[in-house]
């Protein structure tokens, strides 16, 4: 939850991508289409257990909830409404799964669900191993394939990103297609990365009569790029605890946060150059300024960019503060 002035920092931020952990590109999808460098079968128990993960699962339930119509601006700013919601709300990174039915990775190409209209989770939180054979991961990009019947939606890291005319990343592409997306880059050893499949039953319209379940589920890992960079525009989900009514005078019914950039160790400091038409920020782990332009390009603005005595190793970063 995000409330009061951490939201609005948030928000300053969250237009400039400053996210320190990387986050699903569905535009990636076409990126890494050749044969990877290694890859783990999820499906299995040596695969799940080379990860050191395993499948939790839930069913899920439709409640009643209260909601606010659309307004004149077309956004919920209308009349208090009864609509349906579900539970869990299981996408989170946090999300505390603990008393989970744990499933084997064998059995996910078990049916399951109630059949009609119905949805479900799958939850695993995977570690990159030191490891994949003779293969070392280190530095490469793990990228997240599965195929659920009939359709699905993937978290990653407590992260749903979405961009105009997404398909099959993240979101839904069609009748039991693939969902296939970056889930980590410049991967370390000891990483841990939380996946959460939200399963659909369909067609829902017709009120299916089959159930929910797994063809697959692997990672791969690419060679890929190391550093910081700039990627398509994404929308992140934004909840927002309002603690004051005064804090809908600025922040909407449905704020909207993009990010734009990932890769970074950690960011502050952004500074509009109104004359240039671009944005200065800092990562100062990294002893870095990073420019971003109107166009959507990064780049570096200065390196190093502060501090170079002889205590650097006290703090840890060098970098402008």
């Amino acid at each position: 939850m995000i409330s009061g002035a951490r939201l609005l920092f948030a928000a300053v931020l969250g237009l400039v991508a400053v996210a320190a952990l990387p986050a699903p590109s569905t535009a990636d999808a076409d990126i890494f289409p050749g044969r990877p460098r290694a890859m783990v079968d999820l499906a299995t128990s040596d695969g799940a257990g080379l990860v050191s993960g395993e499948w939790r699962y839930s069913d899920t339930r439709i409640v009643e909830v209260r909601f606010i119509g659309p307004g004149a601006d077309g956004q919920p700013t209308g009349e208090p409404v009864a609509t349906y919601d579900y539970l869990p709300k299981a996408g989170g990174a946090g999300f505390d799964d603990s008393g989970w039915e744990v499933i084997a990775p064998e059995s996910l190409k078990r049916p399951r669900g109630h059949g009609h209209v119905a949805f479900n989770w799958y939850r695993m939180r995977l570690t990159v191993p030191a490891r994949i054979g003779d293969f070392d991961p280190a530095g490469s990009t793990v990228v997240f394939e599965t195929k659920v019947d009939d359709y699905a939606e993937i978290w990653v890291d407590g992260e749903i990103a979405y961009a105009m005319e997404d398909s099959g990343g993240p979101v839904v592409k069609g009748w039991n297609a693939k969902n296939r997306l970056v889930v980590g880059r410049n991967v370390k050893p000891g990483q841990q990365i939380q996946l959460a499949v939200f399963g659909i039953n369909g067609p829902i319209s017709r009120s299916p009569t089959n159930f929910i379940f797994l063809h697959h589920a692997r990672l791969e890992f690419h060679d890929g790029p190391k550093g910081p960079m700039a990627i398509p525009a994404h929308e992140v989900n934004v909840d927002v605890e309002r603690l004051d009514p005064e804090i809908d005078r600025i922040v909407s019914q449905n704020p909207k946060l993009f990010k734009l950039a990932e890769g970074f160790q950690f960011t502050e400091g952004p500074v509009w150059v109104r004359n240039g038409g671009y944005l200065l920020f800092s990562d100062p782990n990294a002893n870095t300024i990073y420019k971003y332009t109107r166009a959507g390009t990064l780049s570096v603005f200065r390196s190093p960019s502060g501090y170079e005595g002889a205590d650097l190793a006290e703090y840890g970063q060098p970098g402008s503060n």
